[in-house]
């Protein structure tokens, strides 16, 4: 079913999630860096827990909601970067969504844009989906470039939308279409 991985580029691996990453789940899990614009807060060690259960499980990929969460790594040094997430927005209309975490002294290295063009390169060539979404909070400009290199275009900029940690916020939308992946075969 995952026979397509690990995915490995010139520098990095992305890899299913072991037991053994527990440690590395956690130090970017409960890092309230990290969270300031996720949709959860900061977790405790036990939520590290039932996260990384998830991230050991089988799926399919063939139903809405269903996420495929790999570990990013330095392939060189095996030292976690992230993680990347691929969900399944909407089998029926063949539409993924990429999300993607650092940690921060990841930052400004081109790793998370790196692994995120391989998660769009999954989605289209190996799920065959014709239309693939990332959703973000709009004060996070750092992954407004990191979208806007990989070629998707801002489709939507909802002003207010959701209350998030105590605060009205703006979510945008980026998207690509199968025709619009530059590395389309």
């Amino acid at each position: 079913m995952t026979d397509y991985l690990p995915i490995t580029t010139d520098r990095l691996t992305l890899r299913r999630y072991r037991d053994s990453d527990y440690d590395d789940l956690l130090k970017l899990q409960s890092n309230e860096d990290v969270a300031r614009f996720l949709l959860y807060d900061a977790r405790t060690p036990e939520q590290v827990k039932e996260g990384l259960a998830g991230r050991l499980a089988d799926v399919a990929m063939d139903t809405d909601g269903q996420a495929l969460t790999l570990a990013v790594e330095l392939t060189e040094t095996g030292q976690h970067l992230g993680e990347v997430t691929l969900f399944v927005y909407s089998a029926e209309h063949k539409a993924g969504e990429i999300g993607y975490v650092f940690h921060p002294e990841s930052a400004g290295h081109g790793y998370a844009t790196e692994a995120a063009k391989e998660l769009l390169r999954l989605g289209f060539e190996q799920f065959g989906w014709h239309r693939m979404i990332a959703r973000l909070d709009a004060r996070n400009t750092a992954s407004v470039k990191l979208l806007e290199r990989l070629g998707m275009r801002r489709e939507a900029h909802f002003v207010r939308n959701e209350f998030l940690k105590g605060e009205w916020t703006d979510e945008l939308v980026y998207a690509m279409l199968t025709e619009e992946w530059p590395d389309k075969k």
